[in-house]
């Protein structure tokens, strides 16, 4: 595999297209190395246009819905940014090429232990990889200018939002299989959050949260 032809490709045939014009965040998708982050059994997949499986039963996102996510979020060189679910740590590394420091939970150990290798290998010194449950409380403190939340989740939940500073913004995957959207809520004062539905996908579940009831009375 000509690896930097399927860079390219990836880019200009799958990211571009899906709206993905910010130059930052092209250029930095040609720096960072994708396939390093990917396991060694998978790295075929590495620029395709699908999720990529990882220890623990877990999935990296497909490219070009990690690409979006990190333009829709416009983080800037002093932010401080949060992020539920290391996977492999790629999404990490690509924050923290754009923020003054980055720390990322993650609930499956050996997870949390391949992104700190991954990031370590890639020489990325701002990120921390913590082994945690974010939906639980966050073995951390905030609050953020960012949160990212790298899978989906039925609902986001209050006790996150409350983490992001004002002004601050949370990405994450919201609903229900079929129909889940990426969706950007901005917090725009003490109690008051604005929500933005960005596009229509489909991610895997971030493991703890929880799924809503289904009895209904």
């Amino acid at each position: 595999m000509n690896v930097e032809q399927a860079r390219f490709n990836m880019i200009e045939q799958q990211i571009r297209p899906w709206d993905v014009l910010d130059p930052s965040v092209l250029t930095l998708l040609g720096v960072i190395k994708r396939e390093d982050f990917v396991p060694a059994a998978y790295r075929a997949m590495a620029f395709m246009d699908t999720e990529v499986p990882l220890p623990g039963g877990q999935q990296m996102l497909a490219p070009r819905v990690e690409a979006r996510l990190l333009q829709e979020l416009n983080v800037r060189r002093h932010e401080r940014v949060l992020e539920i679910g290391a996977g492999s740590g790629y999404m990490a590394a690509l924050l923290s090429h754009k923020a003054r420091q980055v720390v990322t939970l993650e609930i499956v150990p050996e997870l949390a232990r391949l992104a700190a290798e991954n990031l370590r290998r890639a020489a990325v010194a701002n990120v921390n990889v913590v082994e945690g449950d974010g939906s639980k409380r966050l073995p951390t403190a905030g609050p953020f200018d960012v949160i990212l939340l790298s899978g989906s989740v039925a609902t986001v939940p209050q006790a996150l939002l409350n983490e992001l500073k004002v002004g601050g913004r949370l990405a994450a995957i919201v609903g229900q299989e079929p129909v889940m959207r990426a969706t950007l809520v901005t917090r725009v004062g003490e109690a008051e959050f604005r929500s933005v539905e960005l596009f229509d996908t489909v991610a895997p579940r971030l493991l703890g949260f929880d799924e809503p009831s289904r009895f209904h009375f």
